[in-house]
């Protein structure tokens, strides 16, 4: 395979806070000062500055972070460190750099799926659909149990709007993680398609894949979603077998009767 100010109570002591405003201001500024950006240690090892590197990655400095991977590169160089800071480049929106860290992570280990889901991402975002799927396959050919992998090639054919192979793929992903769904959304990489029809077509057919598994909360939460978006062939749930036991329940009968309408 994309966050309240406190609320202020008026203080008692309101005419002292400020005659003492301007000494507050003060320290205050003194305080803002920003300490200087962390530097490697040049005797630290390489698991080391990776792992500072991660630290701060996960902070959002990902400009320190790369100055942390690329000296844990500089001692011990890996194909994980090269996707690493290849990601950091993606968080800052730095595209080509980013591409260009996936294809050292390739060209230093052919072996390693990382590389090439990575790079299959960057075409995926670049609509080269056909390369991101060639990527993706690879990926898999090496580990052809990561749900994420197959997850990430649904999307590419879905693009395509080869939506047969996409539910193949979707459903692949879903019998390796059955929460992929929920956890892809959290990430916010849910469903990146082009036109609020294929959002649509795509929350229609998770609802799908979620009452043919049995697990009717989801499915009717992706139905509702169907209809937001105003997917126009809806009428289709009362008429597919993977719907059956979706269309005994009480609540699917009463959305249905709600008819939500597509938010605009």
């Amino acid at each position: 395979m994309a966050r309240l100010s406190p609320s202020r109570t008026l203080s008692p002591f309101g005419l002292a806070v400020c005659l003492l405003l301007p000494m507050c201001f003060l320290a205050s500024s003194q305080q803002a000062t920003p300490p200087p950006p962390p530097v490697p240690d040049p005797n630290a090892s390489a698991n080391e500055l990776e792992a500072q590197g991660d630290a701060l990655r996960a902070q959002k400095h990902y400009l320190d972070a790369l100055d942390f991977y690329k000296a844990a590169m500089a001692k011990q160089p890996s194909a994980l460190l090269w996707n690493k800071e290849g990601m950091s480049y993606l968080l800052l929106q730095r595209y080509p750099e980013a591409t260009k860290c996936f294809e050292h992570a390739i060209k230093f280990d052919k072996h390693a799926p990382e590389g090439y889901n990575n790079r299959g991402y960057m075409e995926y975002s670049q609509k080269n659909y056909g390369k991101a799927i060639h990527d993706y396959k690879k990926a898999l050919s090496l580990r052809p149990t990561d749900a994420v992998f197959h997850y990430n090639m649904a999307s590419a054919y879905f693009a395509m709007h080869d939506y047969k192979h996409a539910a193949m793929e979707y459903q692949a992903a879903y019998k390796l993680d059955p929460n992929i769904f929920e956890r892809v959304s959290k990430t916010g990489i849910m469903a990146q398609s082009t036109s609020p029809e294929d959002r649509a077509a795509f929350s229609f057919m998770v609802a799908r894949m979620y009452a043919q598994a049995g697990d009717i909360d989801h499915s009717l939460e992706y139905l509702r979603k169907a209809m937001e978006e105003g997917y126009k062939n809806i009428n289709r749930v009362y008429t597919e077998a993977e719907f059956a036991t979706l269309r005994e329940d009480k609540r699917f009968t009463e959305l249905m009767a709600q008819k939500p309408q597509p938010i605009q």
